[in-house]
């Protein structure tokens, strides 16, 4: 399909659909692929079970983060692990259960002669029938909400699942490992929030010198007295940019805290530096944040200590563009404002 053609199907497609009823175009869900797939309770509901444990513990402790399944959890737990025993050509390579979603990886082993949705589908409904079984109160509710629209059928709700689901497809060397390493840290993750949540909710239309932002993260960051702008060109050499980088440095030994969109090499380099040695930093970012983005990596650890704040536009797309060069100058502006 060429640029046009592509165009043209989008033009066609109408409104984005949210994540969880996105597939990704032209690509054949019953080749061989592995995918993370993410369900989340319909209302967000914390029916699976709950979190337990010391955050600050490493793995191998008892008292590291973990989920302590509800009965339903454990029936969830079992119906997926179902999926490969139902299909010799799937495998179940990870599974992370959460009080309202959950996280599981699949490996299609060969190609299969039915969509991935439509054993989705049958995961889902053997789901629905442990809920029915072992949650008849929270069950007949849920049947009520589907059809209380004169007695049509309910497509914005689930009854235990919201849906549809998402998926991630496996692309790059790499990727599977931080798949595994994201689903065994996400009780801890969990924890973590429950600790800062002044850090890790997204505010909307957080006004600040003139101008509007959406943030996640530190936001007495702003406040402090001594703001630095980090811009670099591109055209500096890596001596250059290990001279800027010591000056950087020096001026977070003062108490500055770095601000900058982080684009170039040299930016990339300077606030990657300044990030190793714990000194706070201001991201700006071009694009807003969904209502449960979440940092990723080292920067979620950052935003729990107040180390990191991430400014954005008050918008959200899920739309994957590169930067434009006028985008580029638009967020050095934006930095430069907010160390005036």
């Amino acid at each position: 399909m060429n640029q046009e053609q592509l165009q043209r199907r989008i033009e066609l497609a109408g409104p984005k659909k949210q994540s969880m009823a996105r597939r990704k175009q032209d690509h054949d869900y019953q080749s061989r692929r592995m995918y993370m797939i993410t369900m989340t309770t319909e209302g967000r509901q914390p029916l699976l079970g709950t979190v337990v444990g010391d955050p600050r513990q490493p793995f191998g402790n008892e008292e590291v983060p973990r989920t302590v399944p509800s009965p339903l959890g454990q029936a969830i737990t079992a119906c997926w692990y179902e999926i490969e025993k139902r299909n010799d050509d799937i495998s179940v390579v990870a599974f992370q259960l959460m009080p309202d979603h959950f996280h599981g990886i699949l490996f299609v082993k060969e190609h299969i002669d039915k969509h991935l949705g439509t054993i989705l589908n049958g995961f889902k409904t053997g789901c629905r029938k442990a809920f029915r079984t072992l949650c008849p109160v929270e069950y007949a509710v849920a049947l009520r909400r589907q059809t209380q629209r004169r007695g049509r059928h309910d497509d914005d709700h689930g009854i235990l699942f919201a849906p549809g689901y998402n998926d991630k497809i496996l692309l790059r060397a790499g990727q599977l490992d931080n798949w595994k390493r994201y689903l065994a840290d996400n009780p801890r993750r969990l924890l973590v929030k429950r600790q800062h949540p002044e850090f890790f909710r997204v505010q909307r239309a957080m006004a600040w010198k003139g101008m509007t932002f959406s943030a996640i993260g530190n936001l007495f960051l702003l406040r402090k007295p001594f703001l630095v702008q980090v811009q670099c060109s591109r055209r500096l050499t890596e001596e250059q940019i290990k001279e800027k980088t010591d000056a950087a440095l020096k001026l977070c030994q003062q108490g500055a805290v770095l601000v900058s969109p982080s684009i170039s090499p040299g930016e990339k380099a300077i606030m990657r530096a300044a990030f190793e040695k714990g000194y706070p930093e201001i991201i700006i970012k071009d694009n807003g944040f969904a209502p449960l983005t979440k940092p990723s990596g080292a920067g979620f650890d950052a935003c729990a200590s107040g180390q990191m704040l991430f400014l954005g536009p008050t918008y959200h797309s899920n739309e994957h563009k590169a930067i434009t060069r006028s985008q580029c100058l638009n967020l050095n502006d934006i930095a430069e404002k907010l160390c005036q």
